[in-house]
């Protein structure tokens, strides 16, 4: 059984930082594309980032551009994304997603950036 487990949102205020976790299981980690997502309150669930099996390419949405950073270790069948210069409207809750398992969302972790 596949599962996701986000981590490491929270509350920060404009300008700061955060660093999430997606923990993997029941799953070929080191072959699935995954991929990064988030849904702010009354939208449509958006893509962020997404980060090749090897971890050679990534490719961002066009809004968190040289300001997100999104990372993988195979070992540890995690993926990562380190957010710099957050904004109110990054706002969401954060999933991870595989490629391997396009169905499967774990619980996501709430992201909120307010002063």
């Amino acid at each position: 059984q596949v599962q996701l487990v986000e981590s490491g949102g929270g509350l920060v205020q404009p300008g700061g930082s955060l660093r999430l976790s997606c923990t993997t299981s029941g799953m070929i980690f080191g072959r699935d594309v995954m991929a990064w997502y988030r849904q702010a309150p009354g939208k449509q669930r958006e893509w962020v980032a997404n980060i090749s099996p090897n971890g050679v390419y990534t490719y961002y949405e066009d809004s968190v551009k040289g300001r997100f950073t999104i990372s993988r270790d195979n070992a540890k069948s995690t993926v990562y994304l380190q957010m710099n210069s957050l904004k109110p409207e990054d706002t969401a809750v954060y999933y991870c997603s595989s490629s391997g398992a396009p169905d499967s969302w774990g619980q996501g972790t709430q992201v909120t950036v307010s002063s």
